[in-house]
């Protein structure tokens, strides 16, 4: 396996396929996943002649279970060790939920040069908690529902997510993919309990405004209208407004996992981006 291991010690697998002289894109997963998650894309973007990253965020996958270190700014230092690490320039940035919050904090403070573009899809920014800022936010007590779930019963909490919100598989008429219920189970638990513990709070109440102003590359947001687990009206639709050159496409009746379900639609919107 390939991994690097950061200044405190924490072990991260990666993944670091096709020409390195090629243009890099590098993926960021969402909770509690893995970089498994983009198995799809990676090998679509190696098809088209680019280099792919993807690595398991600490405490996620084969990284490192890490019991401390689970808070936005060290994913996104974790990143940048990773950046430096493969010498990584021009590099496209695609990160999903979770990982759109890592990709929003990294590519704000990320050193001249390193980042070209930037793909937020379903992503967590601006903030999702609700509070006297943000009083259409998703109150605090769902993501206490999420901690309480997590802790009493692991296992069950992740075949209850992806069979319903996650990918819209709750919805009438759905069509339910099995496979893709297993994959996101095995990948759950293949992380540690307590780092997903602790990136609940990560992704709900961490604050990316001023990172989102500070963006200074072309940013496209992808975001489908039928989000229950990140609200497009709470995320989406405010992200755009803060960054300074960005491009916004929703997709009426997509989910949370939307790139997991309907590659064909989203991989070529993805590809123009890059290419344009």
């Amino acid at each position: 396996m390939s991994t690097i291991t950061t200044s405190d010690g924490t072990t991260l697998f990666y993944k670091d396929w096709g020409p390195k002289d090629a243009q890099p894109i590098m993926f960021h997963h969402g909770w509690p996943l893995s970089s498994d998650d983009w198995d799809n894309q990676m090998l679509f973007f190696l098809s088209h002649g680019y280099r792919v990253i993807a690595h398991d965020r600490r405490g996620h996958g084969r990284s490192d279970q890490t019991d401390t270190g689970n808070d936005m700014d060290t994913y996104a230092a974790d990143v940048a060790v990773i950046t430096r690490a493969l010498d990584l320039h021009d590099a496209i940035h695609i990160g999903h939920s979770t990982g759109g919050g890592e990709v929003t904090r990294y590519a704000a403070r990320a050193e001249r040069g390193r980042v070209a573009k930037a793909v937020l899809i379903a992503a967590i920014p601006p903030v999702m908690v609700k509070s006297d800022a943000n009083p259409d936010g998703v109150p605090l007590e769902v993501f206490d529902g999420f901690r309480s779930a997590l802790a009493a019963n692991r296992a069950q909490f992740y075949r209850d997510v992806p069979s319903g919100p996650f990918y819209g598989f709750n919805r009438e008429g759905a069509n339910v993919s099995q496979g893709l219920i297993d994959n996101w189970w095995r990948q759950g638990m293949a992380g540690g309990a307590k780092a997903h513990y602790d990136c609940i709070a990560v992704f709900s109440e961490t604050d990316f405004t001023e990172d989102l102003k500070a963006l200074n590359m072309p940013v496209l947001i992808l975001h489908g209208e039928d989000d229950q687990v990140v609200p497009i009206g709470n995320s989406a639709y405010k992200a755009i407004k803060l960054v300074g050159d960005g491009t916004l496409k929703t997709y009426p009746g997509l989910s949370h996992g939307l790139f997991a379900t309907h590659p064909d639609v989203v991989n070529p919107d993805l590809l123009a981006f890059i290419r344009a």
